[in-house]
């Protein structure tokens, strides 16, 4: 039989599929119609088992599992169309509407923000992108960031959350599960490390180097040859690093921080850009205790607590697809508590208004165990 043949035979079982295909999904339009007047939940979990065990035996065995796949699909698009005839939506769906209205078209030029580290942090740079007069307060860790929102001291909080060689900040994830906060703006900064010494130090005198475990990583070449005979000590900011060297009163140690701190902390620069990327960016993101989306919001991030069967991220990938949204990232966390079990991170590239997110807003709901929103925010601003 010729190819020709045999694509003509697809294409009519393909026409007769779709026209099945409609009037099936129109079935599971009254379907859902009689679970609304009746107040039944959507997902009938019970009778999708029992269905999936029916079609199992109903197909030759080694086409059963594609069967499978097939009609867990169909399954998920028949409770999808459902909610969609449903006027009423998630709590969640409400909370994204009524911020989508009532936050200000433009963001505060001024506000109190909160940085971790101290004055000459990258955070502290960022704020100044992001803000016209930010009053920056500092603090000694990402934990007292969040708590000085929390207790009212600060409307909003600068936080790293990636960079282009060193990868993702992950306590950021961890304490934004733990938290409900939500992110409201960012900014792409451009890091660029230098090496700075208390005045007078030559670069064969220096016997330690302090900076933050992020810079290190971003230098580590640079730090290879300086040689095995110099100590690296991690401190919580690259900042601090520049301050503990002026203050330390030695003559042996040196410092990886900003070009700026040179100046704010007395030092001199043996090198500038040691890192060991020119391309080297940070995501700085601008978090909030209220939810706010300002005009242009087009990125999105979630995290979702899959459960833990096979398919799962699977199922949550294809429904992006689907939908035409596009990830721009996806990261895995373990969950503090429960063995080989993860939370992952999603940055989706949506548009807050358009439809498909809205609808994902409810869909997501229902194929998770846990879904936490996280905000959406325009794509990040550079500096």
């Amino acid at each position: 039989m010729s190819m020709e043949v045999l694509r003509e035979k697809i294409d009519r079982i393909d026409r007769e599929l779709l026209g099945l295909f409609q009037e099936r999904m129109d079935v599971a339009g009254e379907i859902g119609a009689y679970k609304r007047a009746h107040g039944l939940p959507v997902l009938d979990r019970k009778r999708e088992r029992e269905k999936l065990n029916e079609i199992g035996g109903l197909v030759a065995s080694e086409k059963e599992p594609y069967a499978r796949i097939l009609y867990d699909l169909l399954f998920e698009l028949s409770r999808s169309y459902q909610r969609s005839q449903d006027e009423a939506h998630s709590p969640l769906y409400g909370s994204i509407q009524n911020a989508v209205q009532n936050t200000p078209p433009l963001f505060p030029p001024a506000a109190t923000v909160a940085c971790q580290g101290v004055e000459g942090a990258y955070s502290q740079m960022a704020s100044q992108r992001l803000f016209k007069r930010p009053n920056v307060l500092y603090f000694t860790s990402f934990e007292s960031v969040f708590s000085a929102i929390e207790a009212g001291l600060c409307e909003y909080g600068m936080l790293p959350l990636e960079n282009s060689t060193a990868g993702s900040v992950t306590k950021i994830y961890d304490l934004m599960q733990e938290r409900k906060f939500h992110i409201v703006r960012s900014v792409r900064l451009k890091v660029e490390h230098s090496l700075l010494v208390p005045r007078g130090v030559k670069r064969e005198e220096i016997r330690e180097v302090y900076s933050h475990e992020q810079a290190i990583s971003q230098c580590a070449g640079f730090l290879e040859a300086l040689g095995p005979h110099v100590k690296v000590t991690r401190v919580e900011n690259t900042a601090a690093a520049a301050q503990a060297v002026a203050e330390s009163g030695r003559q042996d140690v040196a410092a990886i921080s900003s070009h700026s701190c040179m100046e704010l902390y007395g030092l001199d620069c043996l090198q500038r850009s040691i890192q060991d990327r020119d391309n080297n960016y940070t995501r700085f993101i601008c978090i909030s205790r209220k939810l706010e989306i300002y005009p242009g919001a087009d990125r999105t991030s979630i995290m979702l607590v899959l459960p833990h069967r096979p398919g799962s991220l699977y199922k949550v990938l294809s429904w992006f697809y689907a939908l035409g949204i596009n990830l721009n990232k996806l990261e895995s966390r373990p969950l503090p508590g429960r063995d080989f079990e993860f939370m992952f991170y999603f940055d989706l590239e949506t548009s807050i208004y358009s439809e498909e997110f809205l609808q994902l807003v409810d869909d997501l709901q229902e194929l998770c165990e846990e879904f936490t929103y996280l905000g959406s925010a325009g794509g990040p601003l550079m500096a």
